[in-house]
């Protein structure tokens, strides 16, 4: 058996949607699964669409979700000339010919065709034509497609594809400034990369019996093809950015984990068993082609975030703590940072999350809840004062704290449900967050008190 080598080629039109990343950890992962070559190309011969910083963000979400590949990365812009020796040698061999055909010439058969109601297409007028060339034009070139029979291949998604030959017309592989089309360069990149398998979304299946042509008139071994479904939003109609069609690095500024992010597109389209989590080197276990679904995959974000909560509590703190220095937080020590990540943890669904919870416990309150505030008594401020005076005797760890809260409850003849939400509002100004024992805790003596006083300054 040859060696598996698979590609992922994006043109950088616009950044690196998940989608696409999808389509690249499909490729990927059945390159590494089974010991072989996962290459990455830039089709980037569009020079009026193609954007600089879009090629550079498609190698950084590489980098970043950790995605390696084989030798350098393939620019086509860069292979121009090597493309026209292919199109010069299907000139010579009389697979290819010159088309003089003009812009306007083109609509007038297409409007026409139109009116007769029969499908737009080009008439082959210049498929064997041997006489002097029209002034003025510059020609494309086209290439010869046979003009009966059908193109066939099997796919390993949707099963066996024939198309009749006579729905293709000679399309062109050349424009009239000479630089080549897409699905002409595709193919002749694929074969001379020595890719075997393409994995790819099903909105490319029409142009694969264009590409099987250019294999065919080269007499190259045509590749297996994969035509995975579409990923859809969760009302069944194409992605879009409120969806989460977004760019891939977008989702680390908004606190993504990289290992939730493949975790939850390779479901997305794949599954084994009824497993839903699966590290990397599960996914290298585990993948095979054979078992793509042939339906579209529905965009759940509650899931997404479900995933990425995972990863998040499964992240030691001493990495967490450096994640989160790019969202604004700075180091605090180990002790109290082994406290509070811990409760955080089960708190925040994503980095972002994370952070803005972190700085409502470290940063004194800005204001109180008022429904809060009106429920506390000037009797609520005697207790937050002897707390903070007796917190000085206290010992400083989280069991003892607890035992505390809960005899200095007993003693004065309280209830848990009013001394608790008393210190809650006074230390963080609001209900919820992490307890009130861990919040004492990292907050420290010193700023437990400086807290309390301030609250129990403020007009009740």
């Amino acid at each position: 058996m040859s060696q598996i080598v698979t590609r992922f080629a994006p043109s950088p039109t616009g950044y690196l949607h998940i989608g696409g990343l999808r389509t690249a950890l499909f490729n990927y992962l059945y390159a590494r699964t089974n010991g072989g070559k996962f290459l990455l190309r830039i089709e980037d011969t569009d020079t009026s669409r193609n954007c600089v910083e879009a090629a550079k963000a498609i190698v950084e979400a590489f980098d970043w979700v950790g995605l390696d590949y084989d030798g350098e990365v393939v620019y086509q812009s860069q292979r121009l000339a090597l493309y026209q020796t292919y199109i010069q040698k299907l000139l010579d061999t009389g697979k290819a010919y010159y088309c003089y055909m003009s812009k306007e010439e083109l609509d007038s058969l297409r409007e026409s065709q139109r009116q007769r109601g029969e499908t737009p297409r080009y008439d082959n007028r210049y498929r064997d034509f041997k006489g002097v060339a029209p002034e003025g034009i510059k020609p494309v070139v086209r290439l010869k497609t046979p003009l009966e029979g059908s193109i066939a291949f099997d796919d390993g998604v949707k099963g066996h594809i024939a198309i009749d030959a006579s729905e293709i017309d000679d399309y062109i592989i050349a424009r009239s400034d000479g630089t080549p089309t897409y699905n002409f360069v595709v193919a002749i990149d694929d074969a001379l990369m020595g890719v075997t398998d393409v994995i790819r979304g099903d909105d490319h299946l029409s142009n694969t019996p264009k590409q099987i042509l250019v294999y065919q008139a080269f007499d190259w071994k045509i590749p297996k093809f994969y035509h995975v479904p579409m990923i859809l939003n969760p009302q069944g109609k194409k992605l879009s950015k409120r969806d989460g069609a977004m760019g891939v690095m977008d989702y680390q500024k908004m606190g993504y984990l990289p290992q939730a992010i493949l975790n939850f597109l390779v479901r997305l389209g794949w599954s084994y068993h009824d497993q839903e989590i699966f590290s990397l080197q599960e996914m290298l276990q585990f993948f095979d082609p054979k078992n793509l679904n042939t339906s579209a995959s529905a965009y759940n974000q509650e899931k997404f975030l479900w995933l990425n909560q995972h990863y998040i509590k499964q992240t030691p703190n001493d990495k967490l703590e450096k994640l989160l220095s790019s969202f604004g937080i700075k180091a605090i020590s180990e002790d109290k940072r082994e406290i509070l990540y811990n409760e955080l943890k089960n708190r925040s669904q994503t980095l972002c999350e994370f952070a803005t919870h972190f700085t409502e416990v470290m940063n004194p309150p800005q204001t109180y809840d008022e429904k809060m505030r009106k429920k506390l008594d000037q009797q609520a401020k005697v207790w937050l004062e002897t707390i903070s005076a007796e917190l000085t005797q206290t010992q400083w760890d989280i069991e003892n704290l607890e035992q505390y809260l809960h005899n200095f409850a007993s003693s004065h003849n309280i209830k848990l449900g009013q001394l608790m939400p008393a210190l809650r509002c006074a230390l963080l100004g609001k209900s919820g967050g992490i307890g009130i024992a861990p919040a004492i805790y990292v907050l420290g003596l010193q700023e437990c008190q400086k807290r309390i006083e301030v609250f129990n300054a403020q007009d009740s």
